[in-house]
Formats: C-alpha cells, structure tokens, sequence
C-alpha cells in the first residue's frame, strides 16, 4: 500500500486543480500565459496521478475500473467486480 502522505497529496492536488479550473480555462483563451504562470503549481491536471482507490499503488493502474492490476485480480477472483468472468480458452 501507498503511503498515506502520497495518496493525501494527491487529493489535495485534485482539489487545486478543480479550485482553478475555471480560471485557467479562462487565462487558456486569453491566451495569457504570465497569468497562467502565476497560478499554482498544483493548479495543472498534469501534475495529477492515477492511483488506486483500494491500495493508492500508481503503477499498474487500469482507468476503466480506477483499481491496480493486482487489486484488480484480487477482487475479480472474489467476485467482487460485476460483469468481470476470469477467461478461458
């Protein structure tokens, strides 16, 4: 599992972004770039990662259920995730 700190982080950097959101769209139209740069670091979708919502692991990590491959396994094993059936052939 991630450290606590790391996946804190994280929120706070998502909470940033949404806070400025409007206002770099904003700047983003304008075309005013000093503005921009004087927002926030944090402010930056980039500066987002994905991590998992059970384990906070970054790599590994499949959008579609927001989960890492292994707690993805995990859960599909379990039948914890609906409409996911283990294949074979």
């Amino acid at each position: 599992m991630a450290k606590k700190c790391w996946i804190e982080r994280n929120k706070r950097k998502a909470r940033t972004v949404k806070k400025y959101a409007d206002l770099r769209h904003k700047l983003k139209a304008e075309k005013d770039y000093v503005g921009l740069s004087m927002l926030p670091r944090d402010a930056s979708p980039t500066r987002l990662v994905n991590r998992c919502e059970v384990t906070g692991r970054r790599r590994a990590f499949l959008r579609r259920f927001r989960l890492s491959r292994i707690t993805f396994r995990e859960m599909a094993s379990a039948g914890l995730i609906p409409g996911v059936t283990k294949s074979s052939w």
